[in-house]
């Protein structure tokens, strides 16, 4: 048998070489990458009469789900189950296990207490108890984060107003799920704001495993980059002022989701109508709260739309040494404009994306398509996003967050499952080459014998 030629054998070698890279980046991702947020997670489940014991296993199934997705450990995420019917039950605690394994196995355990609806006790329980240092909740900081999802499925007996407010006040985050004939209103109460983020509804338990990746998504913290990020925001008074504020909120959505720190994300605020002005720069506030004031603090300046000079600023100011930038650091600008600009923007919008920043364009109302696609980095169909009411820029909010984090670290809380396909498409995509590749050989074969 003639031997195969050399430059066959150098393309087998070079498909099972860029084989080996994809198998490479996908183990990359399952690594431990990406980590959720420091955060103290108790969950608090109805397990009253109406929940049958099906049904509470299906919701035991959830809460082990979402645990599997989140970076468990003493530093990191600490998680405690609450489990209440007419009285309210301690079930794990947040200092009990700081290993995934063992909170499932805790979680698996777990049993129905079968009696009454008692949601206000609950939440004052979490309130007083599983959120205490004495069950192993960490002091309060901006670093970390206090969260609570209740799932229920039922009308309380009891008032769930007042005490929710007194957790929220607290600095607890709450999620409220509700399952079946649940009353939505009650639901309203217990959560946090923006309600859309924080209120879930599924039809039954047997569904309510499709919220998995939403709450591990909201725990998943891209932090392995540090990112600048400048808001460059229209203040025209075309917005008006009840809507300037929806964009302050806005505008504090994302910072939620960034990982705030003096060597991770540092965040700049810039503000335009007919004029520009500097907000405050990057890295001057390295928490979340003191920056997330200072939004709340900006004054609407309410005038024309000059969104070229606004994005010149953008582009000759906000991103230099003097005000704050870092050398190497990734530059993320992010736009919003309400109606059309009163300036060319074309030239300055091409300088920010040659000068190397990662540009986002949202635009509300009267914005313009074409400009806001003008704006943004390509693809453009990732980077521009528009909305009719502001009222609704709570999902952009999302999309924005979501775009950044994969953009610094490619990401996700389901990186495992990721990983698992990516190794499977490279295998069968190396099979096929390596089939193909044979069959021309043995034709060659053939013919020089």
């Amino acid at each position: 048998m003639t031997p195969a030629p050399p430059f066959f054998l150098l393309l087998l070698c070079l498909i099972g070489a860029h084989a080996a890279v994809d198998l490479r980046t996908a183990a990359a991702m399952a690594a431990g990458l990406c980590k959720t947020r420091p955060t103290d997670l108790v969950f608090i489940i109805d397990s009253s009469r109406s929940v049958r014991p099906s049904e509470f296993e299906q919701v035991k199934v959830f809460l082990a789900k979402v645990i599997e997705g989140l970076d468990v450990g003493p530093n990191a995420t600490r998680v405690g189950v609450v489990n209440y019917a007419s009285r309210v039950k301690n079930e794990v605690s947040l200092k009990t296990h700081r290993t995934k394994a063992g909170l499932v196995k805790a979680v698996t355990k777990i049993e129905p207490l079968s009696t009454g609806t008692m949601t206000g006790l609950a939440i004052q329980f979490a309130l007083n108890v599983a959120f205490s240092e004495g069950e192993g909740a960490r002091v309060k900081s901006p670093d970390i984060s206090k969260v609570a999802i209740i799932v229920t499925d039922g009308r309380p007996q009891d008032n769930v107003k007042e005490v929710a407010q007194r957790a929220r006040d607290a600095g607890i985050e709450i999620f409220a799920i509700g399952v079946g004939r649940v009353d939505m209103s009650t639901l309203k109460q217990m959560a946090s704001d923006p309600l859309d983020d924080h209120v879930d509804y599924v039809e039954s338990y047997s569904v309510i495993e499709k919220l998995t990746k939403k709450f591990q998504e909201a725990f998943c913290a891209c932090s392995n980059s540090a990112t600048d990020v400048v808001f460059l925001i229209d203040g025209s008074k075309s917005v008006r002022p009840e809507n300037f504020e929806l964009v302050k909120k806005w505008i504090n959505q994302i910072i939620d989701k960034l990982d705030v720190s003096d060597s991770k994300a540092h965040v700049g605020l810039v503000q335009y109508s007919s004029s520009v002005r500097q907000e405050f720069p990057l890295g001057r506030y390295n928490n979340k709260k003191d920056l997330k004031d200072a939004v709340k603090k900006m004054a609407y300046m309410e005038r024309g739309t000059m969104t070229g000079q606004a994005l010149r600023y953008l582009s000759d100011n906000s991103f230099s040494a003097g005000q704050g930038a870092r050398p190497g650091v990734t530059k993320v600008g992010i736009v919003f404009t309400d109606g059309r600009s009163q300036d060319y923007i074309g030239d300055a919008a091409k300088k920010a994306k040659e000068n190397g920043f990662k540009m986002y364009a949202v635009g509300v109302g009267n914005a313009v398509e074409d400009e806001l696609k003008e704006i943004a980095s390509e693809p453009t169909g990732e980077h521009y996003f528009y909305t009719a009411d502001f009222k609704t820029m709570t999902q952009i909010a999302k999309k924005l967050q979501i775009n950044i984090c994969q953009e610094e670290d490619p990401c996700e809380c389901d990186s495992l499952v990721k990983f698992q396909k990516k190794v499977e498409d490279a295998l069968q995509a190396l099979t096929k080459k390596l089939e193909s590749m044979s069959k021309r050989i043995a034709l060659l074969e053939n013919k020089i014998v």
